[in-house]
């Protein structure tokens, strides 16, 4: 059976959270895995901004823009990532999980037309961002945008969060809190 329990503390927050938007771009240059030779001649520019800090009960939101692709794009997704950590003797041991996956947009998308991003948190899998001496949880967003090619077909059942020469991403840190 799972229980959700909530309760009104005199710490949390009073007024809403105001998202923090953070900027990002999304090119051949930033990417710190290999690239299809196509991608990394022709080129591809990805901008926008997306809330970092939320509450809880309010979806991720922001924006996005393909200014310019050489390579047709396949899809764009948004990844939200849970970060477990723990500090153990000397060092600290983390384990990543893919939580959920909203899709953005579906084949080759429009140059300079503006997506929104609306992710809505689930609410079983997700809870405050919390650092606790040894201990932490954290969550982080990847936008990840896969270009179309002969190679991504032959892999179908590949990691999300693993690079692959037919993905661009960006991954930026997200804090959740919790609010009344």
């Amino acid at each position: 059976m799972e229980v959700i329990v909530e309760s009104d503390k005199a710490d949390l927050f009073e007024l809403p959270v105001s998202p923090e938007m953070v900027i990002f771009y999304i090119t051949q240059d930033t990417q710190r895995h290999p690239l299809l030779p196509e991608l990394k001649s022709g080129g591809f520019r990805v901008t926008g901004k997306m809330s970092t800090q939320c509450s809880l009960l309010d979806p991720i939101s922001g924006e996005l823009m393909v200014e310019a692709s050489a390579v047709p794009i396949h899809s764009i997704d948004i990844h939200l990532l849970r970060v477990e950590s723990i500090l153990v003797g000397e060092k600290i041991v983390t384990e990543t999980s893919l939580i959920q996956t909203t899709q953005i947009a579906d084949g080759d998308v429009c140059r300079g037309m503006t997506l929104p991003i609306y992710v809505i948190l689930p609410r079983l899998l997700t809870c405050p961002t919390v650092l606790a001496g040894p201990f932490s949880i954290e969550f982080k967003v990847s936008i990840v945008i896969s270009f179309q090619s002969e190679l991504s077909k032959l892999h179908p059942k590949s990691d999300p969060r693993t690079p692959r020469l037919w993905l661009a991403m960006e991954t930026l840190p997200l804090e959740l809190l919790r609010t009344r």
